[in-house]
């Protein structure tokens, strides 16, 4: 790690705590920021996101109007920054340090796609695949994003990448669970289109109904990216006299995707409470329902619906039930009529286990032409047979290692929602990351368990006594509103995007809200002169000259007490006086005024970059 000006010592219990101090609960040991992991884990939001994208970093970028290059940088992480930037789950949202200090965090996912709608040609600058191939065959059954990834990491490599899908077009769930008012199928096709012309042979419209046959032909590796493709169903009375009217929510999602269905009843019940049930509510009203309800069994609170997916639903005008159980399905004369639900409440017993429980009051009973059950998905593997090495544990779901994605058939990787069940898009990238390194090292005969490190740098920011090559103001803008397609043609117009995304204008805006959580406070304990400078400017009382001490007893006396133990305290080692700087890293917002106000330099801003290995071929791994 290139560390230029950090002096501070390694954490380890010889070096610096030889009495055995920290052992009988005297002091914390000097932080070790040589290690990968503590910055990273302060830069919340990619510590957060599943593939590690470093997300300040194309923040800055798309701040400084360099759309291409923050589009490229989301590219190596994320492979599909257009696609996330509609559709991401936004797990770096809620770990995002801005809204530790207002209600809203950065609108990061938001951000992704302005990058996506304002780079140039980005051709150019995609890896191609050499002409000579390694000789390496590679199997991927399914066309979404963890196949799409494995095969983007490999086919740069030399490796001969196979995708097979039973739909003509690739994307798997992308295109055909993700409605097109949510994701125009232009941008789709682009990204998609990015990874097939890395020379990747797409075999469309091929059913595997037999993983033994693939085993057996000439492939090095398999990979299993077929998602969970089966919806869940109900088994109440009335679901087969009434089948006409009863659609699986996935299955009709994609039968709307490809154009087999174009209408539904006027009156819709869309039973589940998840993201596939707010895009059955959603496609139900562009398709001529009039009068759609949702019906979860759970609280509001607890449905597993993200919580802007619930917003963009009641936007449009669709009421959500909750606390409802369905009963029956009635119908008359064969056809569905509607269904019944029983009221329930929820309870805890006496080891704090949450269950459902009926509330004694009346049926209640919703009127409908239609229902969409969109209660939750399973994986489905009866093409893979039980005699060729694989095992399954008692839910149906094969054993894979969590760290390579390798099965119990050497041969044989899983990843996406067909490794460890239905997740997100973001994961399944993520997965096929990890199995591509795998997968090139077990054709390599190489160890799978010797991961590559990650490439990190650590930089100082200083151009001045007082000026710093990154942003360092703290803006005190709230969140910026999406601009939204009016309703008037949203609502008519299944393929027309609800939301048009920020402008350049209001990217830049929205950018300088992001606290620049990777530019981090460095303290080089040799030229401290305690002064209490920094003490005295910090905005937030993040900084703490004391005598060292167990965590519990340190964090109760610092000036702000450190309530968050999900994150560390910066320690440095003995100081002139005994004591010792200790920085709560949850409240700090990188402002560097720290930095500007010391008056020997013992403060510097650094900037962290973490750059998250991927497959090799064989290639040697930078790391510093």
């Amino acid at each position: 790690m290139s560390n230029g000006t950090t002096t501070l010592e390694p954490n380890s219990r010889e070096a610096s705590d030889p009495a055995g101090a920290h052992a009988r609960g005297v002091g914390l040991p000097p932080t070790d920021i040589r290690n990968p992991d503590y910055f990273h884990k302060v830069v919340d939001c990619q510590w957060a996101c599943p593939a590690h994208t470093p997300v300040p970093e194309y923040i800055r970028l798309i701040a400084a109007g360099r759309y291409t290059d923050a589009y490229m940088v989301n590219w190596k992480s994320n492979v599909f920054p257009g696609i996330l930037g509609r559709t991401c789950d936004r797990p770096c949202e809620p770990a995002c340090r801005r809204g530790r200090i207002e209600p809203n965090p950065v609108a990061i996912c938001r951000l992704k796609r302005v990058a996506a709608d304002n780079k140039d040609d980005v051709r150019g600058l995609l890896p191609i695949a050499p002409a000579k191939k390694n000789g390496k065959r590679i199997a991927l059954i399914g066309a979404g994003p963890a196949s799409l990834t494995v095969a983007r990491d490999l086919a740069p490599l030399g490796y001969e990448c196979v995708i097979l899908d039973q739909d003509a077009r690739a994307g798997g769930m992308m295109r055909t669970q993700i409605p097109k008012f949510r994701l125009p199928e232009t941008v789709l096709d682009e990204e998609v289109g990015y990874v097939l012309d890395l020379g990747i042979e797409f075999v469309g419209g091929k059913h595997i109904d037999s993983l033994k046959a693939l085993i057996a032909e000439d492939f090095d590796a398999i990979f299993v990216g077929c998602g969970a493709p089966r919806g869940r169903d109900l088994d109440i009375p009335g679901r087969k006299e009434a089948s006409a009217n009863i659609h699986i929510g996935i299955d009709w999602l994609s039968s709307v995707s490809f154009g087999h269905t174009t209408k539904i009843g006027k009156r819709v019940i869309v039973l589940g409470g998840g993201n596939t049930a707010m895009d059955c509510c959603r496609s139900s009203r562009r398709l001529g329902g009039e009068d759609v309800k949702v019906v979860v069994r759970s609280g509001f609170a607890e449905m597993k619906a993200s919580p802007w997916e619930k917003e963009d639903a009641t936007h449009e005008g669709i009421p959500i039930f909750n606390y409802l159980v369905p009963k029956e399905f009635t119908h008359k004369n064969g056809r569905l009529d509607g269904v019944r639900f029983e009221k329930v409440k929820a309870v805890r017993d006496e080891k704090g286990r949450r269950e459902l429980v009926p509330t004694g009051e009346p049926d209640q009973h919703f009127p409908c032409d239609d229902v969409l059950v969109a209660v939750g998905q399973e994986n489905a593997f009866p093409w893979i047979e039980r005699d060729i090495g694989i095992e399954f544990d008692r839910s149906g779901m094969p054993k894979v290692d969590p760290k390579t994605l390798q099965s119990t058939h050497p041969k044989v990787f899983f990843g996406g929602d067909s490794a460890f069940g239905p997740k997100n898009i973001i994961w399944a990238v993520a997965h096929g990351h990890d199995a591509a390194i795998s997968i090139d090292k077990l054709c390599r005969g190489e160890d799978m368990n010797d991961r590559p490190p990650p490439l990190v740098n650590l930089v100082s920011q200083k151009m001045g006594i007082h000026e710093w090559i990154f942003d360092n103001d703290v803006s005190l803008d709230h969140r910026f509103k999406v601009p939204l397609r009016d309703q008037s043609v949203t609502l008519k117009d299944i393929r027309a995007e609800v939301e048009l995304g920020f402008d350049r204008a209001l990217g830049f805006k929205e950018a300088q809200r992001c606290l620049n959580c990777d530019v981090q406070t460095v303290f080089t304990r040799d030229l401290c002169i305690e002064c209490d400078a920094c003490v005295d400017i910090c905005p937030v009382d993040c900084i703490t000259f004391t005598g060292n001490g167990p965590e519990s007893d340190l964090r109760k006396r610092l000036t702000a007490p450190a309530e968050n133990l999900t994150q560390d305290l910066y320690v440095s080692p003995p100081l002139k006086t005994k004591r010792v700087m200790i920085k709560d890293e949850d409240v700090c917002l990188h402002c560097g005024l720290c930095a500007e106000r010391c008056p020997t330099g013992a403060w510097d801003m650094q900037k962290f970059l973490l750059d998250m290995a991927q497959a090799t071929g064989g290639k040697q791994c930078r790391h510093g």
